[in-house]
């Protein structure tokens, strides 16, 4: 899975990130409906589909309301569903495991339009035997659509969960594949 031009990779070392201090937050009223952003005037941690399977999720009460903190995040968000971006440039400092951390950093390696298998992505990682792992891992992600976890599919070419539902799942790999597709939404 090569990278072209892709300038984005996850802030952090090899430990997990948790992170003590009050972070800014803003809910972004997108083409896809309602999104909660989290992170600081660093990097980006957090993008919840108020709307997906989980549910809204409240910022928590020691988070900042700072829309300001994600004016890039919120222009390259609508930009990305109005088909008019293919790479997203911004830092990125999601928590997880360093081996969620290394199955994010390879979904930033699965190029606009294209999709891949929780198994070819295991392999790609040289790991072949871990691709229920890496189907985990997936699921956890806490910035989706940022970090491609939408171009992952099953086996056998079918979509599997997603975090905003399977539509749209579908939406987005079709926004990716042809231009148009939110223009009346």
């Amino acid at each position: 899975m090569a990278r072209p031009g892709r300038t984005m990779q996850l802030d952090g070392g090899e430990e997990p990130l948790r992170r003590d201090e009050a972070m800014d937050y803003c809910v972004n009223d997108s083409r896809i409906g309602p999104l909660l952003l989290a992170g600081d005037a660093d990097a980006l941690t957090l993008i919840h589909f108020q709307n997906g399977r989980g549910g809204p999720r409240d910022p928590d009460p020691e988070w900042r309301e700072r829309p300001a903190t994600f004016r890039e995040a919120t222009q390259q968000l609508s930009a990305y569903f109005a088909g008019r971006l293919r790479t997203f440039d911004l830092p990125l400092r999601p928590e997880g495991t360093p081996f969620q951390r290394s199955v994010w950093d390879a979904l930033l390696r699965i190029p606009y339009g294209e999709t891949t298998s929780y198994g070819a992505l295991a392999q790609a990682m040289g790991k072949p035997e871990a691709s229920r792992a890496v189907g985990l891992a997936n699921g956890s992600n806490p910035i989706p659509i940022v970090i491609p976890c939408h171009r992952v599919i099953g086996a056998s070419g079918k979509l599997t969960g997603y975090g905003g539902g399977l539509d749209l799942k579908r939406r987005l790999l079709d926004l990716e594949r042809g231009p148009g597709l939110f223009d009346n939404a």
